[in-house]
Protein backbone atom coordinates (compact mmCIF):
# COMPACT_ATOMS: atom_id res chain seq x y z
CA UNK A 1 0.00 0.00 0.00
CA UNK A 2 2.07 3.11 -1.43
CA UNK A 3 1.97 6.04 0.72
CA UNK A 4 2.20 8.50 -2.02
CA UNK A 5 0.21 9.76 -4.68
CA UNK A 6 1.18 8.13 -7.80
CA UNK A 7 0.09 7.80 -11.15
CA UNK A 8 1.78 4.98 -12.71
CA UNK A 9 1.27 4.47 -15.99
CA UNK A 10 4.02 2.42 -17.94
CA UNK A 11 5.96 -0.53 -17.82
CA UNK A 12 9.65 -0.47 -17.41
CA UNK A 13 11.87 -2.36 -20.29
CA UNK A 14 15.21 -1.40 -19.26
CA UNK A 15 15.00 -4.69 -16.95
CA UNK A 16 13.23 -8.07 -16.24
CA UNK A 17 9.65 -7.65 -15.48
CA UNK A 18 8.27 -7.48 -11.77
CA UNK A 19 7.49 -11.23 -10.98
CA UNK A 20 3.90 -12.03 -11.10
CA UNK A 21 3.16 -14.83 -9.07
CA UNK A 22 0.41 -17.67 -9.83
CA UNK A 23 -1.58 -18.16 -6.85
CA UNK A 24 -5.33 -18.45 -7.15
CA UNK A 25 -6.51 -20.55 -4.03
CA UNK A 26 -6.04 -19.86 -0.42
CA UNK A 27 -2.02 -20.89 0.70
CA UNK A 28 -2.24 -24.41 2.18
CA UNK A 29 1.30 -25.61 2.67
CA UNK A 30 4.11 -23.76 3.73
CA UNK A 31 5.65 -23.64 0.04
CA UNK A 32 2.93 -21.76 -0.67
CA UNK A 33 2.23 -19.49 2.11
CA UNK A 34 5.99 -18.83 1.48
CA UNK A 35 4.85 -18.11 -1.79
CA UNK A 36 1.57 -15.45 -1.13
CA UNK A 37 3.49 -13.97 1.69
CA UNK A 38 4.04 -9.97 1.46
CA UNK A 39 7.84 -10.67 1.94
CA UNK A 40 8.08 -12.58 -0.52
CA UNK A 41 6.46 -10.25 -3.13
CA UNK A 42 8.69 -7.82 -5.29
CA UNK A 43 6.36 -5.04 -4.53
CA UNK A 44 6.67 -5.85 -0.52
CA UNK A 45 8.24 -2.52 0.26
CA UNK A 46 5.60 -0.16 -1.47
CA UNK A 47 2.94 -2.15 -0.24
CA UNK A 48 3.53 -2.83 3.53
CA UNK A 49 3.89 0.14 6.33
CA UNK A 50 7.28 0.48 7.48
CA UNK A 51 8.31 -0.29 11.49
CA UNK A 52 5.34 -3.41 12.14
CA UNK A 53 7.02 -5.94 14.46
CA UNK A 54 7.39 -9.10 12.91
CA UNK A 55 4.35 -10.74 14.71
CA UNK A 56 2.15 -7.24 13.24
CA UNK A 57 3.86 -8.68 9.85
CA UNK A 58 2.15 -12.11 10.17
CA UNK A 59 -1.46 -10.64 11.66
CA UNK A 60 -1.15 -8.46 8.54
CA UNK A 61 -0.60 -10.75 5.82
CA UNK A 62 -3.38 -13.53 7.41
CA UNK A 63 -5.49 -10.25 6.66
CA UNK A 64 -4.72 -10.59 2.76
CA UNK A 65 -6.14 -12.80 0.42
CA UNK A 66 -4.27 -14.33 -2.19
CA UNK A 67 -3.66 -13.15 -5.36
CA UNK A 68 -6.53 -12.98 -7.63
CA UNK A 69 -5.81 -12.65 -11.72
CA UNK A 70 -8.05 -9.97 -13.57
CA UNK A 71 -7.63 -10.13 -17.10
CA UNK A 72 -7.16 -7.96 -19.66
CA UNK A 73 -10.09 -5.53 -20.03
CA UNK A 74 -11.90 -6.97 -17.21
CA UNK A 75 -13.08 -5.36 -14.29
CA UNK A 76 -12.20 -5.24 -10.79
CA UNK A 77 -14.83 -3.48 -9.56
CA UNK A 78 -17.65 -1.12 -11.11
CA UNK A 79 -19.03 2.12 -10.10
CA UNK A 80 -21.60 1.28 -7.74
CA UNK A 81 -20.58 -1.61 -6.37
CA UNK A 82 -20.76 -1.76 -2.39
CA UNK A 83 -17.00 -1.24 -0.54
CA UNK A 84 -15.91 -4.17 0.85
CA UNK A 85 -12.11 -4.35 0.39
CA UNK A 86 -9.17 -2.19 -0.79
CA UNK A 87 -6.74 -3.93 -3.68
CA UNK A 88 -3.00 -4.15 -3.51
CA UNK A 89 -2.15 -4.26 -7.06
CA UNK A 90 0.86 -6.95 -7.39
CA UNK A 91 1.57 -7.19 -10.94
CA UNK A 92 0.44 -5.65 -14.02
CA UNK A 93 -2.00 -2.40 -14.29
CA UNK A 94 -4.96 -0.73 -14.22
CA UNK A 95 -6.83 2.60 -14.97
CA UNK A 96 -10.03 4.09 -13.13
CA UNK A 97 -12.51 5.63 -14.99
CA UNK A 98 -15.98 7.66 -14.67
CA UNK A 99 -18.90 7.54 -17.20
CA UNK A 100 -20.79 10.55 -19.05
CA UNK A 101 -24.00 10.24 -19.07
CA UNK A 102 -23.89 10.64 -22.82
CA UNK A 103 -21.60 7.14 -22.93
CA UNK A 104 -18.02 8.82 -22.87
CA UNK A 105 -15.68 7.54 -20.66
CA UNK A 106 -13.22 9.80 -18.47
CA UNK A 107 -9.97 8.72 -17.56
CA UNK A 108 -9.47 9.23 -13.95
CA UNK A 109 -6.21 7.61 -13.11
CA UNK A 110 -3.48 4.53 -13.63
CA UNK A 111 -2.42 2.16 -11.32
CA UNK A 112 0.48 -0.55 -11.32
CA UNK A 113 2.07 -2.70 -8.82
CA UNK A 114 2.27 -1.65 -5.42
CA UNK A 115 -0.46 1.29 -5.70
CA UNK A 116 -3.71 0.35 -3.92
CA UNK A 117 -7.27 0.92 -5.54
CA UNK A 118 -10.71 1.00 -3.62
CA UNK A 119 -10.44 4.00 -1.10
CA UNK A 120 -12.85 5.86 -3.71
CA UNK A 121 -15.36 3.37 -1.55
CA UNK A 122 -14.46 4.48 1.96
CA UNK A 123 -16.40 7.93 1.91
CA UNK A 124 -19.98 6.30 0.76
CA UNK A 125 -19.74 2.35 1.54
CA UNK A 126 -19.93 2.33 -2.90
CA UNK A 127 -17.27 2.86 -5.29
CA UNK A 128 -17.82 5.62 -7.68
CA UNK A 129 -15.58 4.73 -10.58
CA UNK A 130 -14.86 1.39 -12.78
CA UNK A 131 -11.61 -0.07 -12.19
CA UNK A 132 -10.56 -1.93 -15.16
CA UNK A 133 -7.43 -3.92 -15.93
CA UNK A 134 -5.28 -2.58 -19.01
CA UNK A 135 -3.09 -5.79 -19.33
CA UNK A 136 -3.74 -9.29 -17.18
CA UNK A 137 -3.05 -8.55 -13.53
CA UNK A 138 -2.87 -9.78 -10.37
CA UNK A 139 -4.22 -8.19 -6.88
CA UNK A 140 -4.38 -9.30 -3.48
CA UNK A 141 -7.19 -8.37 -1.33
CA UNK A 142 -7.80 -6.56 1.85
CA UNK A 143 -11.13 -6.49 3.25
CA UNK A 144 -11.50 -3.24 4.77
CA UNK A 145 -13.01 -4.32 7.84
CA UNK A 146 -10.38 -6.69 9.39
CA UNK A 147 -7.92 -3.58 8.14
CA UNK A 148 -10.08 -0.69 10.39
CA UNK A 149 -9.79 -3.06 13.30
CA UNK A 150 -6.10 -3.71 12.81
CA UNK A 151 -5.70 -0.24 12.16
CA UNK A 152 -7.62 0.47 16.23
CA UNK A 153 -4.86 -1.92 17.58
CA UNK A 154 -1.63 -0.95 15.29
CA UNK A 155 -0.36 2.95 15.39
CA UNK A 156 1.72 2.31 12.51
CA UNK A 157 -0.50 0.90 10.77
CA UNK A 158 -3.39 3.38 11.41
CA UNK A 159 -1.32 5.85 9.86
CA UNK A 160 -0.24 4.22 6.92
CA UNK A 161 -3.88 4.12 6.00
CA UNK A 162 -4.10 7.99 7.00
CA UNK A 163 -1.19 8.54 4.49
CA UNK A 164 -3.09 6.77 1.93
CA UNK A 165 -6.70 8.23 2.29
CA UNK A 166 -3.97 12.02 2.43
CA UNK A 167 -2.60 10.72 -0.51
CA UNK A 168 -5.74 10.66 -2.63
CA UNK A 169 -6.75 13.70 -1.62
CA UNK A 170 -3.02 15.36 -3.02
CA UNK A 171 -4.03 13.11 -6.03
CA UNK A 172 -7.38 14.85 -6.89
CA UNK A 173 -5.82 18.18 -6.07
CA UNK A 174 -2.85 17.67 -8.80
CA UNK A 175 -5.31 16.09 -11.64
CA UNK A 176 -7.05 19.59 -10.87
CA UNK A 177 -4.45 21.54 -11.67
CA UNK A 178 -2.75 19.81 -14.37
CA UNK A 179 -6.61 19.73 -15.94
CA UNK A 180 -7.43 23.66 -14.73
CA UNK A 181 -3.96 25.55 -15.24
CA UNK A 182 -1.53 24.20 -17.83
CA UNK A 183 -1.10 24.24 -21.33
CA UNK A 184 -0.80 21.02 -23.51
CA UNK A 185 2.18 20.73 -23.95
CA UNK A 186 2.38 21.44 -20.29
CA UNK A 187 0.45 18.76 -19.39
CA UNK A 188 1.87 15.79 -21.17
CA UNK A 189 5.47 17.06 -20.28
CA UNK A 190 4.33 17.10 -16.57
CA UNK A 191 3.11 13.17 -17.60
CA UNK A 192 6.15 11.93 -19.10
CA UNK A 193 7.96 13.48 -15.91
CA UNK A 194 6.22 11.89 -13.46
CA UNK A 195 6.39 8.22 -15.32
CA UNK A 196 10.16 8.81 -15.10
CA UNK A 197 9.95 9.70 -11.40
CA UNK A 198 7.81 6.74 -10.25
CA UNK A 199 10.45 4.46 -12.67
CA UNK A 200 13.40 5.75 -10.45
CA UNK A 201 11.77 4.84 -6.93
CA UNK A 202 11.47 1.36 -8.43
CA UNK A 203 15.02 0.87 -8.95
CA UNK A 204 14.43 1.26 -13.30
CA UNK A 205 15.62 3.49 -15.74
CA UNK A 206 13.78 6.99 -15.69
CA UNK A 207 14.39 7.47 -19.21
CA UNK A 208 13.29 4.64 -21.19
CA UNK A 209 9.48 2.38 -20.62
CA UNK A 210 6.41 1.48 -22.47
CA UNK A 211 3.51 2.95 -21.59
CA UNK A 212 0.77 0.34 -20.89
CA UNK A 213 -2.39 2.55 -22.35
CA UNK A 214 -3.06 4.52 -25.31
CA UNK A 215 -2.63 7.24 -26.59
CA UNK A 216 -6.60 8.15 -26.63
CA UNK A 217 -6.43 6.99 -22.83
CA UNK A 218 -3.62 9.48 -22.02
CA UNK A 219 -5.99 11.92 -23.76
CA UNK A 220 -8.84 11.30 -21.71
CA UNK A 221 -7.05 11.71 -18.50
CA UNK A 222 -5.22 14.96 -19.35
CA UNK A 223 -8.24 16.24 -20.85
CA UNK A 224 -6.97 16.26 -24.08
CA UNK A 225 -8.33 15.25 -27.89
CA UNK A 226 -6.23 12.40 -29.07
CA UNK A 227 -4.65 14.20 -32.11
CA UNK A 228 -3.58 16.68 -29.54
CA UNK A 229 -1.68 14.18 -27.31
CA UNK A 230 -0.04 12.88 -30.64
CA UNK A 231 0.57 16.63 -32.07
CA UNK A 232 2.75 17.48 -28.47
CA UNK A 233 4.50 14.26 -28.40
CA UNK A 234 5.90 14.57 -32.00
CA UNK A 235 7.00 18.55 -31.19
CA UNK A 236 8.90 16.67 -27.84
CA UNK A 237 10.46 14.12 -30.44
CA UNK A 238 11.22 17.80 -33.26
CA UNK A 239 13.07 19.63 -30.46
CA UNK A 240 14.97 16.42 -28.97
CA UNK A 241 13.16 16.36 -25.73
CA UNK A 242 12.00 12.60 -26.62
CA UNK A 243 12.11 9.93 -29.03
CA UNK A 244 9.08 7.85 -29.14
CA UNK A 245 8.35 4.76 -31.36
CA UNK A 246 5.11 3.95 -30.69
CA UNK A 247 4.54 3.33 -26.90
CA UNK A 248 8.18 3.29 -26.52
CA UNK A 249 9.15 5.92 -24.72
CA UNK A 250 12.78 7.52 -24.18
CA UNK A 251 13.48 11.10 -22.93
CA UNK A 252 16.69 12.85 -24.43
CA UNK A 253 16.63 16.14 -22.64
CA UNK A 254 15.33 15.32 -19.01
CA UNK A 255 16.17 19.65 -18.14
CA UNK A 256 14.55 20.49 -21.15
CA UNK A 257 11.73 18.57 -20.77
CA UNK A 258 10.88 20.03 -16.74
CA UNK A 259 11.91 23.70 -18.43
CA UNK A 260 8.26 22.85 -20.78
Amino acid sequence: MSDVAEYPEIMPIARAPLPALKIFAPATSAKARTAASCSACAMHAFCMPQGLTHAETDRMESLISPSRTIRSGESLYRANDSFQSIYAVRAGSFKTVVMHRDGREQVTGFSLAGNVMGLDGVCSGRHSCDALAIEDSKVCIIPFHLLETMCREVKTLQQHVHRLLGGEIVREATLMMLLGTMSADQRVAAFLLNLSSRLKTRGYSPAEFHLRMTREEIGSYLGMKLETVSRMFSKFQKDGLVDTHGKQIRILDMEGLARV
